[in-house]
Formats: structure tokens, C-alpha cells, sequence
């Protein structure tokens, strides 16, 4: 990082997006809403010079990080300036309640996440009474798991079709808490580990409702709720109780369901693809091959 004097420039006036992005510089630009979370994928493929600004607002907190590398921005301080470099697994994270100038050279491709205030709050409340004063603001930091999980997070933001609400919010847990743990100001340290595992009523219920809801347009709040627990418990209990999350757990019952039809039945791959909560032929098939390792109408021929 480099710290300079720079005279003080009020930004141009030009049309931005939500984020202080020129919209018309923009060659990738995707926005998914989740559970007191929004995800956003911004890319950028001119190495031209674009100004970012963002005035303070009470939205909470913006965390970036970038998925290739070869980035640079200049962020301005009042009447300084700071200059960094990101590669790919870089992030940062910064506080909407703060004045936000910036100017970013070479290309970008960065998967942002926007915490709101309510999803903060519920989240450090959720800390078995633990809270945290905010989240550290770090820029260009390298943060290899935030990186895996924004990679994981990418595809579905360029499909949104196909996108399961118990996924985006599942994501939005496991981001939210994790950014807690790792840049949580104020933070109590972590308390032992403890057996979390749920009971074998929250387990049935937990299944049943998610069977109930093949197409995963169930919140995890709802689950967690049912289970009269937090959300960020209920996930890791669930993972820990079945060895899979509940958006993989979701997606084996779906496969296995489409098997049992695929064997048993002559409906069609897109009757079958719609019975079992896929968003389309192409989304099943696709599921099912990664699942399975072959497409359903090869293993159709093989099985039927």
C-alpha cells in the first residue's frame, strides 16, 4: 500500500449503479437478493481508468472479492490517498457509512456481497449472546476461503433462473458468518466446540419440510424457525447431523427421486425435471450428470 497527497476532487457527475459502478462500463453485470444479503457479480473487461463513489448510507457493510487478479484502485482519504493491488482471492470490506472514493484501473471481476444492518445485527445476536461492534475494513487482504465461497456462489448468480432460495440464503448465512468470526471488531473469542448435532425431531422435521418444498423456495429462517432455532446454528447442525447441507441434502432427494422415475416410469426427462423441482430440462440434466456422473437419458437406457 502506498499513501500519497492528492488535491481534493469532487467525483463526476455520471449514471451509476448502486454500488458507484459506471452501468455502461460494466461487461458482466448480475444482482441475486438473499436472506438480509445481496449478492452482486461486477466485471469489467477495459483496463481503462473508472471512477467509483458511493456517499454514506446506513446499508451496512460491502465485501468484495476479486476472482482473477491484475487490479488496481486508488482510494482517496480526504486529501490523501491509498493505492493497492489485488490479485485473485483478494478481498476487501468496507462501511457503507462511510464516503467511498475510488479509482480502479486494469480489468475487475469481483463477486461483491452487501450486508444489511438487520442481517448483521440478527447474525451477532445469534452468537449465543456474544456481539460483535462491527467488521474490520481491510482492502486487498488475500482470504482464500472467502474466494471458494464466492466461487461456489458465481454460477448461480449467471443462471438466476435457476436459482433455489434455500442456496442463496444458505450462502448468505455461511458468508455472514464467517465474515463475523474473521473480521468481527469486538469479537469474544470463538467457545470451544460443542456437539451440534440435532435432535431426531428438529432432523424429521427439518426433512420433511424440506421434501415438502422440492424446488428449494423454502427460506432457511423458516426451517430454523420450525426447529426453534437461529439460522446460522440450524445450518451447521444440519451439516453436522447429516454430513451434507441442506441445499446438498435437497439436491441428492431430488436425484434419487428422479432415478426411481427414470427406472419406473415412461414420463419424459422435462415431465421429470419439473416433478422433481429442477428449473428446467437443461437444469436436471446438468444436476444429475455432476450427481450421478452420466445424464439421466444415458442412465435411463442403462437402468430402465
Amino acid at each position: 500500500m502506498r499513501l500519497e497527497h492528492v488535491p481534493a476532487v469532487p467525483p463526476q457527475v455520471q449514471a451509476k449503479d448502486s454500488l458507484g459502478c459506471v452501468a455502461s462500463h460494466l461487461h458482466q453485470d448480475q444482482e441475486l437478493a438473499g436472506a438480509g444479503a445481496r449478492f452482486y457479480r461486477k466485471r469489467v473487461e477495459n483496463p481503462g481508468l473508472s471512477p467509483v463513489f458511493t456517499p454514506a448510507s446506513d446499508r451496512g457493510y460491502l465485501v468484495g472479492i476479486s476472482l482473477n487478479g491484475g487490479h488496481r484502485r486508488r482510494i482517496f482519504h480526504g486529501h490523501h490517498a491509498s493505492s493497492h493491488e489485488f490479485e485473485a482471492s483478494a478481498v476487501y470490506v468496507r462501511n457503507f457509512a462511510d464516503d467511498y472514493r475510488a479509482d480502479l484501473q486494469g480489468p475487475f471481476d469481483f463477486l461483491l456481497v452487501e450486508i444489511s444492518r438487520e442481517f448483521f445485527d440478527n447474525a451477532t445476536d445469534e452468537r449465543d449472546g456474544r456481539r460483535v461492534t462491527g467488521l474490520e475494513c481491510v482492502t486487498g487482504m488475500h482470504d482464500p476461503v472467502l474466494a471458494n465461497l464466492a466461487r461456489a456462489m458465481a454460477p448461480t448468480l449467471a443462471r438466476p433462473h435457476e436459482a433455489s432460495k434455500l442456496f442463496v440464503d444458505q450462502m448468505s448465512v455461511a458468508m455472514g458468518t464467517y465474515l463475523i468470526e474473521q473480521y468481527g471488531g469486538g469479537a469474544a473469542a470463538p467457545s470451544p466446540r460443542r456437539n451440534r448435532r440435532l435432535s431426531r425431531q428438529h432432523e424429521e422435521r427439518a426433512k420433511e419440510m424440506l421434501l415438502g418444498n422440492l424446488d428449494g423456495k423454502l427460506a432457511i429462517s423458516d426451517i430454523a424457525q420450525a426447529c426453534n432455532l437461529s439460522r446460522s446454528y440450524f445450518t451447521r447442525s444440519f451439516q453436522e447431523t447429516t454430513g451434507q447441507t441442506p441445499h446438498q441434502w435437497l439436491m441428492q432427494q431430488r436425484v434419487e427421486l428422479a432415478c426411481r422415475l427414470l427406472s419406473h416410469s415412461t414420463r419424459s426427462l422435462a415431465d421429470i425435471a419439473a416433478g422433481c423441482g429442477f428449473a428446467d430440462q437443461s437444469h436436471f440434466t446438468r444436476v444429475f450428470t455432476q450427481l450421478v456422473g452420466r445424464p439421466p437419458g444415458t442412465w435411463r437406457r442403462l437402468h430402465g
